[in-house]
């Protein structure tokens, strides 16, 4: 097991009803899972969100959390349903209708990684999986369920920022003829997952900022926007997707000369989020101890 399921960055004073997270951001392998794969220490790192965790990390700075995953995709996918099994990969587990994330290996313990190359020599045990989803994905959601519930007690409201990052060919093919190809794409799962004002703020920050942004495609937001977009009780979830060729080389996994100049743009709409908030709610004053 990685030596822990998450990294939580808290700010000085809580002033920000905004919750950042970086599901796949983890880059510790376990040395034993290592030993299973078929893939080379590279090729195995081709589902991380690398480096997004650092794109974000100014959060705290205007009053909001950040919460990383401490293990990386390939190893538990914290963006998938805990009983999104793989039968195809995991002894025991049945068939439960279709699901075309688990068809395509993409469960919450992954049978591939990007390009559809597969992780393992045959099957896992489920004691395997069920030990992952205990040690690692059940910690990871216990702790964003609480950050979300404690900023609704605290502001009436809720925003979750979920970032992620899209490899630049997972655009390709997928916009019309004449349309920009996005930088960012916003996913609020065609308006279920938040309140129309607030995914138009999160889109207008991204684009004051230069970014090119799409909505909805051909990212709409997986697992965590359905679990947690409850804009009915003022809870709002957001998935945010950053095309990797704009700050890395996606074949080395390393930061470009772009990275920081990316970054410190991102700090400005970072800014800017952490402060939807604001106008739109009052603090609600703490009850006397």
């Amino acid at each position: 097991m990685p030596c822990t399921a998450y990294h939580l960055h808290l700010p000085d004073a809580l002033r920000s009803c905004v919750v950042f997270a970086s599901p796949h951001s983890g880059r510790v392998y376990p040395q034993s899972f290592l030993n299973q794969t078929v893939l080379d220490p590279m090729m195995i790192r081709s589902s991380e969100d690398a480096f997004v965790d650092q794109l974000f990390d100014c959060a705290p700075e205007f009053g909001a959390p950040l919460l990383c995953g401490g293990a990386p995709r390939a190893y538990i996918d914290l963006n998938r349903a805990a009983d999104e099994l793989d039968p195809a990969l995991i002894e025991g587990v049945g068939r439960k209708g279709h699901n075309p994330r688990v068809s395509s290996g993409l469960g919450v313990v992954p049978r591939v990684v990007a390009g559809g190359r597969s992780i393992y020599r045959g099957k896992i045990s489920r004691l395997e999986a069920e030990q992952r989803i205990k040690g690692i994905w059940r910690p990871y959601h216990d702790k964003l369920a609480v950050l979300l519930s404690d900023a609704r007690a605290r502001f009436g409201e809720a925003i979750l920022i979920d970032c992620h990052s899209m490899p630049h060919e997972a655009l390709d093919g997928a916009m019309r003829d004449h349309v920009k190809r996005p930088e960012i794409v916003i996913g609020d799962r065609f308006g279920a997952s938040a309140a129309p004002d607030i995914v138009m703020q999160v889109e207008s920050a991204f684009r004051a900022a230069g970014f090119v942004v799409a909505r909805n495609t051909p990212f709409a937001g997986a697992y965590t926007t359905q679990a947690y977009g409850r804009p009915s009780r003022s809870q709002h979830a957001i998935q945010v997707e950053i095309d990797r060729a704009l700050y890395m080389n996606e074949r080395t996994i390393e930061p470009t000369a772009e990275f920081e100049t990316i970054r410190r743009t991102l700090r400005g709409v970072v800014a800017e989020l952490a402060a939807i908030g604001s106008g739109r709610i009052q603090e609600k004053p703490l009850a006397a101890e």
